[in-house]
């Protein structure tokens, strides 16, 4: 699939919804996804990789720009929690808790739908994954198409996420119809998505929004056992395979912090002794502690947010810088850096504890 010009849509980043629904050029968009085209577009999360929900043909052009698997999910974008009663069998009363205190905002819920989506749209499971963004461009988008958009985000399969419009041009220029840029995203990270349709809420993936965050309005939630298990048939995208990884091999260190940065300088020396290119993945606070041929730092360790946010654009840079080797800090499993240390994991080519 190959269309012979992808279009360049620059938008104003500190547009109102109501902003963008008066812009030409995004409703040019829109009528790109109402003819079955793909669109790639920013959330608040990264940018996503957009088609017609319901149509086979449109979503199937999804699975072939990435190169994904057929058996991994998408999720539907929404541009109003109105739109939901259209799409679902019924919504459950917890559903509708999250809804109010999370929509729109980095959360997926997964509840049973009512046969109206395309087939690849729900990997053939009595469930969907369905969320509203809280980009203004996003809904307005989504509003003008009338659609629900399927949308993952918009890279090749097992890359890393996209978080500005330049990561996916290089990614899928000539093979979507429309490239939306809108800046970067806020978040830095894909929704957390957790499963509804069922008597205990699962969560299957962790994201841009805290499990603790979830639980002071619902209370415990559980862990799905599919996150730790790679044979089980994946409820939600992102979890089955290898993904978000660096064209490098990426190393995860975990352990004490001082005797992670000796030995993640240690092994930098000597990788770089036997000619490898060598970037060490970092935060400001040991920043000027490494030597590499490049050193990056992604965030503070004391917000977390900031770490989220320039994770991914921190795998592009060493992408750019053609990086061989990435050696990599881990951060605490908890609140918004348990989503953090997920991503991490799912990229590693390898994990290295107790440093």
């Amino acid at each position: 699939m190959q269309h012979r010009k992808t279009e360049w849509i620059q938008l104003p980043q500190n547009g109102t919804l109501n902003d963008y629904l008066t812009s030409s050029s995004l409703r040019r968009a829109a009528e790109y996804l109402k003819k079955g085209e793909l669109v790639a577009f920013p959330t608040e999360t990264v940018y996503g990789l957009g088609a017609d929900g319901t149509s086979e043909e449109a979503v199937a052009k999804i699975f072939q720009a990435k190169g994904r698997p057929a058996d991994n999910p998408l999720i539907i974008h929404l541009a109003d929690r109105k739109q939901l009663h259209q799409w679902v069998a019924s919504i459950p009363p917890v559903a509708d808790q999250l809804i109010r205190f999370f929509w729109p905002g980095p959360l997926t819920i997964v509840i049973k739908h009512n046969g109206q989506f395309a087939p690849q749209v729900t990997a053939g499971l009595p469930t969907v994954a369905l969320r509203v963004p809280a980009h203004p461009i996003a809904r307005a988008l989504i509003q003008m198409s009338g659609l629900p958009i399927a949308a993952p985000s918009a890279n090749r399969s097992g890359k890393p996420s996209p978080t500005k419009a330049e990561h996916v041009w290089q990614d899928l220029q000539g093979n979507v119809a429309c490239v939306i840029d809108g800046g970067s995203t806020e978040v830095g990270l894909e929704s957390t998505v957790i499963d509804l349709s069922g008597e205990q809420p699962l969560l299957l993936r962790p994201g841009g929004l805290a499990k603790e965050e979830i639980e002071r309005v619902i209370g415990p939630i559980q862990m799905d056992p599919a996150m730790l298990k790679a044979s089980e048939q994946p409820r939600s995208p992102g979890m089955k395979y290898r993904h978000y990884a660096p064209d490098g091999e990426l190393w995860l260190y975990q352990g004490d912090p001082l005797r992670m940065v000796e030995t993640i300088q240690r092994k930098a020396d000597e990788w770089r002794e036997r000619g490898k290119k060598v970037g060490i993945l970092t935060t400001t606070e040991h920043q000027q502690q490494y030597l590499a041929d490049l050193v990056i730092a992604c965030g503070t360790r004391k917000k977390p947010e900031t770490v989220a946010r320039n994770l991914f654009q921190t795998f592009h840079q060493f992408n750019a810088a053609q990086v061989q080797l990435i050696l990599a800090e881990s951060f605490p499993e908890q609140g918004l850096y348990y989503s953090v240390m997920n991503r991490l994991k799912k990229a590693a080519t390898k994990r290295f504890g107790d440093c």
